[in-house]
């Protein structure tokens, strides 16, 4: 297991710090100093795996949530990215990667291009055999251990394009492709990234929510007011798949990392 105890050498920016299940929570005045903080944990992790294995392999959430994060990370000092392999966690099925709201694209343009990573590999929601790339990508993912998995939270409280009607927590494949719900669909066109529901591709290859929390750590970036009701669902309520981000608060090295906007449904 590659950790590392951040706090010992970071001055701590937080307003407040608490567990859940086996989770640390913290919250911060603003989103870009979540993202920093989240960053400089990262770092750390990658840096100790780099040392102690020679390589470190990520999964990244893309999406508007985690860009101050990954802004921060990007620019991290020490850090050998030609010995990092990069993977993502989602794309709609059958949309190009040049379209401004695919996930490939964004790791493409705020990862690859600035850092060029040892490797990164992409999971293609336009394979003509959707079954075989899954299996592709899944082969790739395990052939070793993920030193960190970014997981941020959905309005419907959805880790990757897990929603709560396609969440299984014991899903025996990897990846899958999934339906999305209307209300997932919808964060899409408020972000930004579509102009109307209709535009929102209807299906997404996902990896399942055993293969996120299967990483040796969990970081999980989740700002902004609208993520508001889904933290406070996450933080407060049972485990289950109604809610899947409650998942995360059963891992063993997780930290998630909130601002005041995200975390204000919360009591002090």
């Amino acid at each position: 297991m590659i950790q590392r105890n951040f706090r010992e050498d970071h001055v701590a920016g937080y307003d407040r710090r608490f567990t859940v299940g086996t989770a640390t929570v913290e919250v911060y005045p603003t989103k870009a100093a979540g993202g920093a903080a989240a960053a400089g944990q990262a770092a750390g992790i990658m840096r100790a795996a780099l040392a102690q294995k020679g390589r470190a392999r990520i999964i990244i959430g893309t999406g508007n949530s985690q860009d101050e994060m990954i802004r921060a990370l990007v620019v991290e000092p020490d850090l050998d990215w030609k010995r990092i392999t990069v993977f993502h966690m989602d794309e709609y099925i059958g949309l190009p990667m040049t379209h401004p709201a695919s996930f490939r694209g964004w790791l493409k343009r705020f990862v690859a291009d600035v850092v060029h990573p040892g490797a990164v590999y992409y999971l293609n929601g336009e394979a003509p055999d959707l079954p075989a790339e899954c299996r592709r990508y899944a082969e790739l993912l395990d052939e070793a251990e993920i030193d960190i998995c970014f997981i941020g939270f959905g309005e419907n409280g959805h880790i990757a394009f897990n929603d709560p009607h396609v969440a299984d927590f014991d899903a025996p494949r990897p990846i899958k492709a999934v339906e999305m719900d209307e209300r997932c669909r919808m964060q899409q066109v408020g972000e930004g990234h579509f102009g109307t529901l209709a535009d929102v591709p209807r299906r997404a290859l996902s990896l399942s929510c055993p293969r996120l929390v299967s990483a040796e750590n969990l970081i999980c970036v989740v700002p902004e007011a609208r993520k508001a009701e889904a933290v406070a669902r996450a933080v407060t309520g049972p485990l289950s798949t109604e809610c899947p981000a409650t998942l995360v608060f059963t891992h063993p090295h997780c930290t998630v990392y909130l601002d005041r906007d995200s975390a204000s449904r919360l009591e002090s």
